[in-house]
């Protein structure tokens, strides 16, 4: 059986690309009450201003073939640079025995990055993945999403 994210004392890490938080429920299964612990965002600006080269080209070493390269995505660098910094707050506050019990809260492309950045520590704590996208939500309507999401099992 799957454990219960809002559990007494359970902390969850809610993230997307962009905007991550570290919780904890200080109340119950009957009713939560997410308490912020950390918060985390970055600033993404748009992709004529982070790089404006044309995309590479590449010539066959045998041959007078040539190829494009694909161009750099550098929302997903970022998405991904953000995630694995956000991987690392969490390993820091497992490490100091703050988070026993962790709970992920993340998009599916998220869960996979932060799934590959997990510490072995982190891996020992972490109870379970919820596949939503909460990270624009405030707080009582997490609560409010989790707590159906419950009665549902």
């Amino acid at each position: 059986m799957i454990e219960s994210p809002l559990q007494h004392g359970a902390w969850l890490a809610i993230c997307d690309g962009a905007k991550a938080l570290l919780v904890e429920n200080t109340g119950d299964h009957t009713y939560p009450k997410l308490e912020t612990r950390a918060q985390y965002s970055q600033v993404n600006p748009a992709t004529h201003e982070q790089g404006s080269s044309p995309p590479g080209r590449v010539f066959s070493s045998i041959g007078g073939r040539r190829g494009a390269v694909e161009e750099t995505d550098y929302h997903r660098q970022a998405e991904h640079d953000f995630l694995n910094s956000f991987a690392d707050h969490v390993a820091h506050a497992v490490e100091q025995h703050r988070i026993r019990k962790l709970f992920l809260v993340a998009p599916a492309r998220a869960l996979g990055i932060m799934r590959a950045a997990l510490s072995p520590r982190v891996r020992h704590v972490l109870a379970g993945e919820i596949e939503r996208d909460y990270g624009k939500m405030p707080l009582h309507e997490i609560e409010q999403h989790l707590a159906a999401l419950e009665q549902k099992k």
